[in-house]
This record gives structure tokens, C-alpha cells and sequence, in this order.
């Protein structure tokens, strides 16, 4: 069985999507640096509108980096209906703003170095030793990528969260090459009202 087959099943009998956040849920303000290290508040990104949160692996992840560029697509769809877009990875800073550049992001891409805030979120594992073997011979060494030795990421969920700070949709797949469709993520946000801004 391959790492990509190991992984999943392993997430999937570990029951950890029962753990995640759900629909309803409040979930907590937080402070991240973006990829210049300049702090960025939910709280304050929440006074205008709808946020969506999109947690990804990191750079190395190659489905991770479809996703972003996917999401920096849809990007002018989100902004037209009054949300904002964050990323959020368990990567150093360095490695956050390359992540920046080589897919011309636009919107904030932050560093949740230890995996602080997914923790709270309920997204976080740990690769088991024997999987980590495989991950080194594709060449992804995680302790160069996110500072640590745990070798803990996030699961990739993707969360609408409103105003209140309420989650209005989540999608958590343990079968991390399942991803929520940015075009999935525009019809979601259609389908809420629009808070008019004074």
C-alpha cells in the first residue's frame, strides 16, 4: 500500500472528523502572521463580512497547491460577494511567502507554526513513524518545512464562518485528496444574505 492509501485509511479509522468543528460551532478569534509577518486578526477581517478559512498541508502538497490556485481563481467571486479568503498552514514564514509567490497569491496565506489554531479547530494528526520513511523519499521533509519535529498538520477543511464567528459550512475529509470546489464555496456564499456595510 502506497503513502497516499496508508495515510488516509489511518485518518479515516482514527475518527478524528469527529472531533472537527462543526456547522454551528463558535469558533475562536486569532492573531497569525501573514507571509511579510505582518499580524493579521480574524476579528477584524470578520467586520466586513463572511471569511472563508482554507487549511492546507503546505507548499510540498501538491494537491495543497491546486487548491490555492484554485481559490486564488475564485478569488474576485468571494471579494463581489462581500467575504474575505485566508489560508492557513503549519509552515515557517520563509516557507509561507514562497508558497506567496510561486502561485501569485493575492489574498493572506498565514503561519500557524505548532498548529495552534487547527488544533482548536480539532484538524490536527500526526504521521505515524512508519509513514514517515515515505514521505522522505517524495522528498518532503516536514521538520524543514514547519520548524518542529512533531511531524503534526492539519487536516485540508475548508470553513465559512460568519460574522458571529458561527461556522456556516465545513468540509473535513479525512481523504486529504478531497477537497472543497471554490466553486462550491461561491454557491455557499450566495446563499447568504449579504450584511449590508455602512
Amino acid at each position: 500500500m502506497n503513502f497516499t492509501e496508508s495515510l488516509k485509511n489511518e485518518l479515516i479509522s482514527s475518527g478524528i472528523i469527529n472531533q472537527s468543528l462543526k456547522v454551528g460551532d463558535i469558533i475562536p478569534n486569532f492573531i497569525l502572521p501573514n507571509a511579510f509577518g505582518q499580524p493579521v486578526e480574524l476579528q477584524k477581517l470578520l467586520v466586513s463580512g463572511t471569511v472563508v478559512i482554507s487549511f492546507f498541508r503546505g507548499s510540498w502538497c501538491p494537491f495543497c497547491s491546486l487548491e490555492l490556485a484554485g481559490l486564488q481563481q475564485a478569488l474576485p467571486a468571494i471579494k463581489t460577494l462581500g467575504a474575505s479568503l485566508i489560508a492557513i498552514s503549519p509552515q515557517t514564514s520563509r516557507h509561507t511567502i514562497s508558497t506567496v509567490e510561486k502561485h501569485e497569491l493575492t489574498y493572506e496565506v498565514l503561519s500557524d507554526r505548532s498548529n495552534m489554531i487547527a488544533r482548536q479547530f480539532g484538524i490536527v494528526f500526526q504521521i505515524s513513524e512508519y509513514l514517515r520513511p515515505m514521505l522522505y523519499e517524495k522528498g518532503h521533509v516536514l521538520p524543514r518545512y514547519n520548524g518542529d519535529e512533531s511531524f503534526e498538520l492539519p487536516i485540508p477543511a475548508t470553513f465559512v464562518v460568519s460574522q458571529e464567528r458561527k461556522i456556516l459550512y465545513a468540509f473535513v475529509d479525512p481523504d486529504y485528496t478531497k477537497r472543497l470546489d471554490p466553486i462550491e464555496i461561491v454557491g455557499i456564499l450566495r446563499n447568504i444574505p449579504l450584511v449590508s456595510k455602512s
